[in-house]
């Protein structure tokens, strides 16, 4: 009910609010059902992605159809306690994310050049 009077007057969302979420400190065994029987009940899912590699376990894109869906999860399942973890259920934010991304890229490269070079680490050259 509350997404509907959302809806009726003229609500003005903030800027970071969008129809994606990035939900983290899931359990490792989460199935795709549990997701949606979850994030289902604020909404029309159009997508769940859960993370299955070592470095994105744990985390999960859920894509809702409207905006206002998306809020109301948002709202409701932020510190929702699932398996004896509270969920961190965030809007996804394309700056943010490729931050990390771009950080994980300058190491790399920093590692090759160090390779190239014949520079170790400090903690390296200690050995």
């Amino acid at each position: 009910m509350a997404a509907i009077s959302l809806r009726k007057g003229n609500t003005r969302l903030p800027p970071e609010v969008n129809r994606v979420l990035y939900v983290r400190n899931l359990p490792f065994n989460i199935t795709s059902e549990e997701m949606y029987d979850i994030f289902g009940k604020y909404g029309a899912i159009r997508q769940i992605r859960i993370g299955t590699n070592k470095d994105t376990r744990g985390t999960a894109f859920v894509v809702y159809e409207d905006i206002y869906d998306a809020k109301t999860a948002v709202d409701h399942l932020s510190g929702f306690n699932v398996a004896n973890r509270y969920l961190i259920v965030l809007y996804y934010q394309q700056a943010k994310m490729s931050k990390k991304f771009d950080q994980k890229k300058k190491e790399d490269e920093i590692q090759k050049l160090q390779e190239k070079y014949g520079i170790g680490t400090p903690a390296s050259r200690d050995k």
